[in-house]
C-alpha cells in the first residue's frame, strides 16, 4: 500500500484572505473548475484530489490545489493515502461577499 510523506498543509485564517491571492486562484480555468466541482459537493461535501475530473498531469494537478489551497479558497486534510478538499465558501464569503458566487456564475456561462 503506498503511503504519502506528510506534507504540512498551509491554510491562512479566514482574517488573512487576500483579495487579491483569492482572485488570482479563481481566474485560472483549471482552479475554477476544480472550484466548481467541490462547490457541486455541497456545504460540508469533500471530494479526494483524485476524483476530481481535469484533463491534466498528477504534478499539475498537485500545482493548482496548492494554489487554492495557499489562497484560501480551499481546504485539504489528509485522510489515510488520499489528500481530501473541501471549499472555504464560508469563509470566502464573509471576507468577500459574492465573489464566489459570480466566479460560479462565470465558469457555468463563460460567455454571459
Amino acid at each position: 500500500m503506498a503511503s504519502r510523506t506528510s506534507t504540512a498543509l498551509v491554510h491562512p485564517e479566514r482574517e488573512q484572505l487576500e483579495f487579491t491571492a483569492v482572485l488570482t486562484a479563481l481566474s485560472d480555468p483549471v482552479r475554477l473548475a476544480i472550484v466548481t466541482q467541490l462547490a457541486a459537493a455541497g456545504p460540508d461535501g469533500e471530494l479526494a484530489c483524485g476524483t476530481i475530473a481535469l484533463p491534466i498531469s498528477k504534478s499539475t494537478r498537485s500545482g493548482h490545489f496548492k494554489v487554492l489551497r495557499e489562497s484560501g479558497v480551499i481546504h485539504q486534510r489528509d485522510e489515510g493515502t488520499r489528500r481530501m478538499n473541501r471549499l472555504r465558501r464560508e469563509d470566502i464569503d464573509a471576507r468577500f461577499p459574492g465573489l464566489l458566487d459570480l466566479a460560479l456564475r462565470h465558469a457555468a456561462d463563460p460567455g454571459g
